[in-house]
C-alpha cells in the first residue's frame, strides 16, 4: 500500500477507535488479527479480542472518553507517526487497568493529557500501535500519584 493509503487507515482508526465515537467493528475491520498494543499507561496487548476488550473497559470506565489528532500524520513506508492529545471523566466503572493503583467506580476525576504513537500498518491493517503518552500527567490528574 502507499503511504498515503496507510495514512488513511490510521486516520480512520484514529477517528474510530480513539475518537469521541467509538466503532467497535473497526477492530476487526482494520487491526490485524495479531496487533501488538502497548502504552505506557496500559498494560500491553495482543490480538483484536485483547484490544477490543480494553477499549470497551476504557470506555465503560470514561463514558466521554476522546482523542483527537493535533498534528498531520507523518508517514514513511509502513510506519505512521502521530502526535495527539486527549482524555476524558471517570464517571463510570471502576478501572484498574493502571500501572500505579486502581479508581474506583465514578470518581468525577478528569485527565488531559498527550502523546504520540507509531503505527505499522501491513497490507491495509495495523499490526502495531505503539504509545508514548504523558502517564504522568494522567496519573497525577486521577489521584493515583502525588506531584513533587
Amino acid at each position: 500500500m502507499s503511504i498515503e493509503e496507510n495514512k488513511a487507515v490510521v486516520g480512520r482508526w484514529f477517528t474510530e477507535f480513539w475518537g469521541k465515537e467509538f466503532n467497535p467493528a473497526v477492530v476487526d475491520e482494520l487491526a490485524a488479527p495479531d496487533i501488538r498494543f502497548k502504552y505506557s499507561l496500559h498494560e500491553p496487548l495482543r490480538g483484536r479480542d485483547a484490544v477490543r476488550a480494553f477499549a470497551e473497559k476504557f470506555r465503560a470506565a470514561f463514558p466521554d472518553l476522546n482523542f483527537w489528532g493535533t498534528a498531520d500524520l507523518i508517514a514513511e513506508g509502513d510506519y505512521v507517526v502521530g502526535q495527539w492529545e486527549g482524555g476524558g471523566t471517570h464517571t463510570g466503572e471502576a478501572f484498574d487497568d493502571m500501572p500505579l493503583g486502581a479508581l474506583p467506580a465514578n470518581t468525577g476525576k478528569t485527565m488531559q493529557f498527550t502523546g504520540t504513537t507509531v503505527l505499522k500498518v501491513e497490507n491495509g491493517l495495523i499490526t502495531e500501535e505503539i504509545g508514548l503518552d504523558d502517564g504522568i500527567a494522567a496519573l497525577s490528574q486521577l489521584g493515583l500519584i502525588r506531584e513533587a
